[in-house]
């Protein structure tokens, strides 16, 4: 796999590997993984909210046909 990033998004990662002391491929790796964490998040939170209008009654439609 190969990708090229802009010139100013390499600039900055060189800086932040400066000042953080980190390898710039760790500071990437990083970033993917909250990325990552926060892509599944918002996944999970769309497919419950979609469970949810799939599964979410109104008093009326719950209690529709039943004989108390």
């Amino acid at each position: 796999m190969q990708f090229t990033l802009p010139q100013s998004t390499i600039e900055q990662l060189e800086l932040y590997s400066n000042i953080l002391k980190k390898e710039p491929s760790q500071i990437i790796k990083e970033a993917l993984e909250k990325y990552f964490a926060e892509v599944e998040q918002a996944m999970l939170e769309q497919g419950m909210e979609s469970e949810n209008r799939l599964t979410t009654f109104t008093n009326d439609e719950f209690w529709d046909g039943v004989d108390i």
